[in-house]
């Protein structure tokens, strides 16, 4: 079992920056691959950016390409997604994700692939 918590959602201004974070628990981080989706009120879940847990491997969407850099740090158990130049099309509950695997070099896009899914955090951007 792997236990997920964001932080760091909130209001910002279009070309604002926001930092989130994901805290895990409940497993040997260092071998679990993350990724960080997000829903928007009517549309489908989409991927935002996922990462290997070997870190040498990354995926980010066209939207956020550019934008968006996924990190995670295996000694404190975190994931990280520093979002800039945010728009307001970015506005979404923004939610992280974990897989266990053994495959060190695999970042995962499709949601159905985690097994282990965080509460959420808004981010709003306004124009």
């Amino acid at each position: 079992q792997v236990q997920l918590v964001e932080s760091g959602g909130g209001l910002v201004q279009a070309g604002g920056s926001l930092r989130l974070s994901c805290a895990a628990s409940g497993s040997t981080f260092s071998r679990i691959a993350m990724g960080w989706f997000r829903q928007a009120p009517g549309k489908e879940r989409e991927v935002v950016a996922s990462i290997s847990w070997s870190e040498g491997v990354s995926y980010y969407a066209d939207s956020v390409k550019g934008r968006f850099t996924i990190s995670r740090d295996n000694a404190k158990n975190t994931g990280n997604l520093q979002m800039d130049s945010l728009k307001p099309e970015d506005t979404a509950v923004y939610y992280c994700a974990a897989v266990p695997t053994v495959r060190r070099n695999n970042a995962y896009t499709q949601s159905g692939e985690y097994p282990y899914w965080g509460q959420g955090t808004q981010v709003t951007v306004s124009s």
